[in-house]
């Protein structure tokens, strides 16, 4: 099975362009096989594609060296020229323990006979009539037929906005399937998320899948209905200037590169980034939330509710992933029981008390500073598509305990104490000592979570790198299991698990 694309008429400013925009989506595993006769382009095309992937200096043809290795600031890039391939030659190249780990693009892949693997993506090229213009034909095999369909979508979007002949900028993405782009022209520039619709998964408890339990946003209409809401507040959720819900496409207000993380390593002070961010929380806490939220052109999103079982199937997931990472075996039923025992009094209490609009991922790596802006416009937030409608203090928690930067107990006395001030003033209902109690909680939950996720990354997707911040997030959960309404729950992890402070290796 196979899907194909034909571009007529493509001149070297359009050339470079499906350079630009192929690049975006290519991964290490990746091979790329440019045909055609003498002088249809490949070599350029080739050129741009590398210069694309942000290899620099000078690209040379490969010809009679066969391969050119380099370097590229996302992976490795073979650039081949099989022009002059023999058979004897093939072998020695040693390619076939080079293309899993790196992207692989071939000049005359026809010289390699049988070689070439199944799962590719062939680009045939060749003149026109009509000088410095050519007719390319993308043909994606295996794996590359769903991804050349997307990669035209993709390309098809672009082109219906006012970004149709901008430049495309690689943005390195998070953990998810989301990936990024920076769109730019001369006067101005809107980044690009691609979001595909995510499978649902297998079924973990009562027939769903974990995306479902826990409410995970599987499309963008999410992320257009609550951005709306935020800026309908007065809040800095980026505009957004195009959408396609079906396919999962939009283009949205380039905030700048000031991320949290970047300013502080910048010698921003942190309470002169906190301060405002817990002022948007006091924002967001001192309005009702809507359950139905307007998205244009569309039925209205309803904004799911943080319930107890969702918050427990997070929670899970220190028994799921963390606890046999440790033990080097999976977790025994009768440790599991106990603590689901413990948690399900506690996240029945907390899902019904105090709920505002949530965004679920308010922390460093999705907070901009946007310091040319007024009052609260001077936090970006970039990452809302999983909100829900839950305590408030999740959000606060998500902050002032970053799972990916240290932030000081003192700091989060402060703030937090700053935050309950402004809420008692502003609300007489509002209790700090219950407040206190609901932050332990989901400061528990969400510091547990986070420990199970990062082994999930670890042992099933191979991103070891998420690991170095374990240690952080246990000294967090140490700080949260400490207060007194939790003793029960403290008991079983300090029976269960290494002192958080002293964790071991994970047998990962």
């Amino acid at each position: 099975m196979s899907a194909s694309w034909s571009l007529d008429g493509v001149d070297l400013v359009e050339l470079d362009r499906l350079a630009q925009r192929l690049a975006l989506v290519l991964k290490p595993g990746d091979l790329i096989a440019l045909s055609g006769p003498l002088g249809a382009g490949k070599t350029s095309f080739a050129r741009a594609l590398l210069m694309r992937l942000g290899v620099a200096g000078e690209v040379p043809s490969p010809t009679f060296s066969l391969v050119q290795a380099y370097a590229s600031q996302r992976f490795p890039v073979q650039h081949c020229d099989f022009y002059r391939l023999e058979e004897r030659d093939l072998a020695e190249l040693g390619l076939d323990d080079l293309l899993p780990s790196s992207v692989t693009v071939i000049e005359w892949p026809e010289r390699a006979g049988g070689w070439l693997p199944a799962d590719r993506l062939d680009i045939a090229m060749d003149e026109t009539a009509e000088p410095y213009h050519r007719r390319i034909v993308l043909t994606g095999h295996g794996s590359w037929t769903p991804r050349l369909e997307r990669l035209r979508a993709l390309s098809a979007f672009i082109d219906n906005t006012p970004y149709a002949e901008a430049a495309a900028e690689y943005l390195q993405g998070d953990a998810s399937a989301r990936s990024y782009a920076r769109l730019v022209l001369p006067d101005r520039s809107a980044i690009l998320m691609n979001s595909p619709r995510q499978p649902d998964g297998p079924p973990i408890r009562d027939g769903k899948p974990y995306s479902a339990l826990v409410h995970l946003a599987e499309d963008v209409t999410p992320f257009v209905a609550v951005g709306h809401e935020l800026r309908r507040r007065g809040l800095a959720a980026p505009a957004i200037y195009a959408f396609d819900l079906d396919q999962g496409f939009l283009l949205i207000e380039d905030l700048g590169d000031r991320v949290f993380g970047a300013e502080l390593a910048r010698g921003t002070k942190m309470d002169a980034l906190y301060a405002p961010a817990v002022d948007v929380l006091l924002a967001i806490a001192g309005e009702p939330t809507p359950t139905l939220l307007p998205v244009e052109g569309h039925a209205p999103y309803r904004l799911p509710p943080y319930d107890a079982d969702a918050m427990l199937t997070e929670a899970l997931l220190l028994v799921d992933w963390f606890w046999p990472a440790l033990n080097g075996r999976p977790t025994p039923e009768e440790v599991l029981k106990a603590y689901v025992e413990l948690w399900q009094p506690l996240l029945k209490q907390a899902a019904v008390l105090d709920n505002t609009l949530i965004l679920r991922d308010y922390h460093s790596p999705n907070l901009m500073w946007l310091p040319e802006r007024a009052s609260l416009q001077e936090v970006g937030i970039l990452d809302f598509q999983d909100a829900l409608l839950g305590p408030a203090a999740y959000d606060l928690v998500s902050l002032l305990q970053d799972a990916r930067l240290d932030v000081p107990e003192a700091l989060e006395a402060r703030q937090f104490a700053r935050y309950c001030a402004a809420r008692s003033a502003s609300d007489p209902q509002f209790s700090s000592d219950q407040f206190s109690v609901l932050y332990a909680t989901l400061g528990a939950q969400r510091n547990s979570k986070i420990l199970g996720i990062f082994a999930r990354l670890a042992k099933r997707d191979g991103k070891r790198g998420y690991l170095a911040h374990i240690p952080r997030v246990a000294r967090y959960l140490k700080r949260n299991l400490a207060h007194p309404a939790l003793g029960p729950l403290s008991d079983w992890y300090t029976r269960e698990l290494p002192p958080l402070d002293r964790l071991p290796s994970l047998s990962i």
